[in-house]
């Protein structure tokens, strides 16, 4: 086990506390590891993995209230909806035809595989395949679903969490999702809650420091653990 993660987890867990992602209705739930709790929930969760691909959040969250207000954030309602309209209801996350096209596509998929809790019984290998398998479903976007709705331990890689890892010396800049994956998944208990909190802390240090321009290293909770501060506050005039 490397211990340099866990010790990152918890200075995070100190400065920050419980995130509660992923967020359900707009809310976030730090410390409730429950959610979500139902069908509805879990799906909003995966719509809002796919709507979120190459957008900041809050457009992506936009899009999902938007789908809510017309009762259409289930997969029986996608796979009817005219896909124009479907479109226009998520524009505000950008690259909308295409992403109500995946949306319906997901949905389809969901309703063929008799629903998300079946779905979500198999076994974390199969089901991740068969995310994989899906037309604009990534490793992120698969990981994303089978961690916040589906509530089974596969970490999540982004761009926050390379540029972390990259920072603190723990993997190469050009470090592939895989080895960046089996990195922190080979550091930390195989528990869905502890891969929650410990992407979601790593999203919330990537904005409030590790940003990709101008990182606020003085202050970092993390400076002791990390090179890139090191070497930054060493040159600094």
């Amino acid at each position: 086990m490397n211990s340099s993660i866990p010790t990152v987890y918890e200075s995070l867990q100190a400065a920050y506390g419980p995130q509660g992602w992923w967020p359900i209705s707009g809310k976030y739930f730090p410390g409730d590891y429950s959610r979500p709790r139902d069908d509805a929930e879990a799906f909003e969760v995966c719509v809002g993995a796919l709507l979120a691909q190459n957008t900041a959040w809050k457009n992506a969250e936009k899009a999902v209230a938007s789908l809510a207000s017309v009762n259409a954030l289930n997969p029986q309602k996608i796979t009817v909806l005219e896909q124009g309209v479907l479109a226009q209801l998520i524009r505000s996350s950008g690259y909308y035809n295409q992403k109500a096209l995946r949306l319906k596509l997901f949905s389809d998929f969901v309703v063929c595989e008799g629903g998300l809790e079946k779905l979500f019984a198999l076994p974390l290998p199969e089901l991740r395949a068969k995310l994989l398998a899906l037309n604009g479903v990534g490793e992120e976007t698969a990981d994303s679903i089978i961690l916040y709705a589906a509530k089974k331990p596969s970490f999540v890689v982004d761009a926050y969490t390379k540029r972390i890892a990259f920072r603190l010396g723990l993997l190469p800049e050009d470090a592939s999702y895989a080895q960046t994956k089996e990195l922190f998944e080979a550091s930390l208990p195989s528990d869905y809650a502890a891969y929650n909190e410990c992407h979601a802390l790593l999203v919330e240090h990537a904005k409030r420091h590790c940003t990709k321009k101008a990182p606020r290293c003085s202050d970092c909770p993390l400076q002791r653990n990390c090179n890139y501060t090191k070497t930054r506050l060493a040159t600094k005039p």
